[in-house]
């Protein structure tokens, strides 16, 4: 074992960082967008009502939009144990997911939705831009 592998954990504990990294973006980024983008335009499409339709979003965004708060600030400080400074688009976009989601919790209290639909699409595009950015533990080439 070399002496960088011992000091930082092994492989194992590489390994680890790497699927914890992987399953967290999958899940807050893959409800995001299968939510806005499937779900409820499926009820919409099967002729449920508009007002349930909606009344199923106004249940389940925030809960969706609480999975992507946890899980990109347990990111964020999966990318802090790291020491990635705040020139990486990660850290970017994971500050960004966070604002974003805690402004749709702020913009609940309005009685204008389109607030909140246009921090939710905030946190789905800044998930998008991270799900094609290479894992922090991933070697630019």
């Amino acid at each position: 074992m070399t002496e960088q592998a011992a000091s930082s954990g092994g492989p194992a504990r590489h390994g680890a960082g790497r699927i914890a990294w992987q399953l967290l973006l999958t899940l807050w980024v893959g409800a995001v967008w299968s939510l806005h983008f499937i779900l409820l335009p499926g009820l919409q499409h099967m002729g449920l009502a508009p007002l349930l339709v909606e009344e199923a979003a106004s249940v389940l965004r925030p809960s969706v939009m609480l999975i992507a708060l946890v899980a990109g600030a347990l990111q964020l400080l999966q990318l802090g144990m790291r020491r990635a400074g705040w020139r990486d688009l990660r850290v970017q976009m994971l500050v960004l997911v966070l604002l974003a989601a805690g402004a749709f919790f702020g913009f609940r209290l309005q009685p204008n939705p389109l607030y909140g639909i246009f921090c939710y699409l905030v946190v789905a595009f800044a998930g998008l831009v991270l799900a094609v950015q290479p894992r922090p533990d991933e070697v630019r080439g």
